[in-house]
C-alpha cells in the first residue's frame, strides 16, 4: 500500500453469483498477507444466486471500529442497481471501478468529486477464456487505480483464497489481474 493510502473503505457490489464476496474475500486477504488490520462484512439477499450481494472491506494500518462502511472512499459495482444504490454514498474523492457490462448508465449519477473507472470486465474475462472472472478483473482493475497492496501480495492472495478443488483456477485468476490491471 502506498504511504499516501493507509485505509481503505470499500463496497464490492453486485449480483450473486457474480463473486462478489470471492472478489471482496482477496481483497481482504491481501491485508491479512501485509499483516494490517482488516474487516470483510458479507451482505446478500435470500436468494444467493440472481439477487443481490454485497460485501464492506476495510484495509486499514490502524484498529478498525466497524466494519459496516457507509461511506466508502472505493466502489466495485458490478451491476446497475450496485451502481445506482452506492455510488451516491461514496466519499468525495473516492474511486469507483463499474463493470459496463451490466453497468450501462453511469451518467445517471451526477458525482463530479469521484473518479470513475469504466471497465466491461465481464466482457474481457469471457472474450480471454476467463468466463466468470469478471469479478476479478476489477479487483485487477482497483489494484491499477488505488495500489491498495503489493503486487506480489494479490498473487498469494489468490493462491490464499482459491480452494484446493479447483487449484487449476489459480492460474486463471491471476490471468483475470492482469487483464484488469493492464485494462
Amino acid at each position: 500500500m502506498s504511504a499516501t493510502m493507509r485505509e481503505m473503505r470499500l463496497v464490492l457490489a453486485g449480483f450473486g453469483g457474480q463473486g462478489v464476496l470471492f472478489a471482496g474475500k482477496v481483497i481482504a486477504s491481501c491485508a491479512l498477507l501485509e499483516d494490517r488490520e482488516v474487516s470483510w462484512l458479507p451482505s446478500y439477499g435470500p436468494e444467493m444466486r440472481g439477487g443481490t450481494a454485497n460485501c464492506s472491506v476495510t484495509l486499514s494500518d490502524e484498529a478498525i471500529g466497524s466494519p459496516l462502511v457507509t461511506a466508502p472512499d472505493a466502489l466495485v459495482a458490478m451491476n446497475q442497481p450496485s451502481f445506482d444504490k452506492f455510488i451516491e454514498e461514496m466519499e468525495a474523492g473516492g474511486v469507483c471501478v463499474v463493470d459496463t457490462t451490466l453497468v450501462v448508465d453511469t451518467a445517471a449519477a451526477e458525482r463530479r468529486d469521484v473518479r470513475l473507472c469504466a471497465i466491461p470486465a465481464a466482457t474481457m474475462a469471457e472474450e480471454a477464456g476467463l468466463k466468470g472472472l469478471g469479478n476479478i478483473v476489477l479487483v485487477g482493475k482497483l489494484w491499477a487505480e488505488t495500489r491498495f497492496c503489493e503486487r506480489d501480495t494479490l498473487d498469494a492472495a489468490i493462491e490464499h483464497c482459491v480452494p484446493a478443488r479447483k487449484a487449476a483456477m489459480v492460474e486463471k485468476n491471476k490471468q483475470a489481474l492482469t487483464l484488469g490491471i493492464e485494462g
